[in-house]
């Protein structure tokens, strides 16, 4: 009895609560990529709206925070697992992430093929190697571990002005093409040195968790605030921590879009801090209580990969039925590029509204939930080993 207890207090409530939440954000990105407007860039001041800009803006939040929250749970595992076992199960699973990535949600998610003509290295890629470089980091003290990953996020943008076209440096700081022969194109988009710090990161983090409430709160709370002042103050002073500064626009509301305008791919030290500063205080909001209205959020943050395996399918699959309704025909974005043609593909005059976009968004989060609710309860019932890689 004294087991079950400890296991099902095991899990920390607040942690799973804002992991739910920005995978929800997350299906809201993945919709505008299918639904939206592709030829527009939703973050450039230029061409942009201020909703647009916001749509994915908010979606900013979703990678850094799932990095780091990553890194914590692999820390709170420790109460469970010896570092060893702790080590091998990092290991496994990031192997696991990355097949994942290259066969499942590749061929099942965005492309709905086999050719392989084009391979997209996107967030479970990144996330798999997180992981396999913190499989060997556990061995040194947590302190050490988060010191890495802070000097990692801090210094890294001081090699922005380096150009290589060597396929490693483009995996490893600078995303690129590693491979563009003909009929066959190799993009990565998300760049490990980045994300390996955050993880690394959150892993230190983790100690936090195991401290007395009011203890805890305090540090999230002076932590948060003091990320956001410090992008707040280091993008003012605009000259180190993104590779592209912010100006003057046409208004002062446009200018505030060019503020926030930070680089994702890779992650700079701005945009981190100005996604995991205010992350910290989200978590200090909801420590020790979970608000009635985001209880779905919390059985959505129990299952993420679950979830995330699920949702781009099936906006994927509405996207074609759509597609189909409208021309007769199913020509899309993600399906098969031919030479000269990068990743996106839609047909002529597609896009819709952001209003139409949000519709589709929850619509598909509603038709998830009670799938995560089954999933999450039958994670909370066995202890089955598969069931940890989902």
């Amino acid at each position: 009895m004294t087991e079950a207890v400890t296991t099902k207090r095991a899990r920390v409530e607040s942690i799973d609560v804002v992991r739910g939440v920005i995978m929800i954000l997350m299906a809201l990105d993945h919709t505008r990529d299918f639904f939206g407007n592709s030829g527009l860039n939703p973050t450039d001041p230029a061409q942009t709206t201020i909703p647009l800009f916001f749509t994915r803006w908010i979606t900013h939040f979703c990678a850094p925070v799932f990095f780091l929250l990553t890194g914590t749970g692999a820390y709170l595992s420790l109460r469970k697992k010896s570092k060893r076992e702790l080590s091998r199960f990092l290991f496994t699973r990031g192997l696991w992430l990355i097949f994942l990535e290259l066969v499942v949600v590749r061929c099942f998610g965005w492309q709905f093929n086999f050719d392989y003509h084009l391979i997209l290295l996107n967030v479970l890629w990144a996330l798999g190697w997180a992981m396999i470089v913190l499989s060997a980091l556990v061995y040194l003290p947590a302190s050490a571990v988060a010191a890495f990953g802070v000097v990692m996020i801090a210094t890294h943008n001081l090699f922005d002005s380096v150009q290589s076209a060597n396929p490693l440096w483009s995996i490893l700081h600078a995303p690129n093409l590693i491979l563009n022969d003909p009929g066959h194109i190799v993009f990565v988009a998300y760049a490990l040195i980045p994300w390996i710090g955050v993880t690394a990161a959150g892993y230190g983090l983790g100690q936090v968790f195991c401290w007395e409430s009011t203890r805890r709160k305090i540090f999230l709370l002076r932590l948060g605030i003091g990320l956001t002042s410090g992008f707040i103050v280091l993008r003012g002073i605009n000259i180190y921590g993104d590779p592209l500064p912010w100006s003057t626009q046409k208004s002062a509301a446009f200018t505030v879009l060019s503020f926030l305008n930070t680089n994702k791919y890779p992650p700079s030290l701005l945009y981190l801090l100005m996604t995991l500063g205010p992350a910290m205080l989200f978590l200090w909001v909801v420590d020790l209580r979970t608000p009635q209205w985001l209880r779905p959020a919390l059985v959505i943050g129990k299952v993420p990969m679950f979830y995330y395996l699920l949702h781009i399918p099936l906006i994927h699959l509405l996207a074609i039925v759509v597609c189909y309704a409208r021309y007769g025909q199913v020509h899309w974005m993600f399906e098969s590029p031919s030479l000269g043609q990068f990743l996106i593909t839609p047909p002529p005059g597609w896009g819709y509204p952001l209003p139409v976009v949000y519709l589709v968004w929850v619509s598909v989060v509603l038709a998830l939930y009670p799938l995560c609710r089954w999933f999450a309860a039958l994670k909370q019932r066995r202890a089955d080993a598969w069931l940890s890689y989902f």
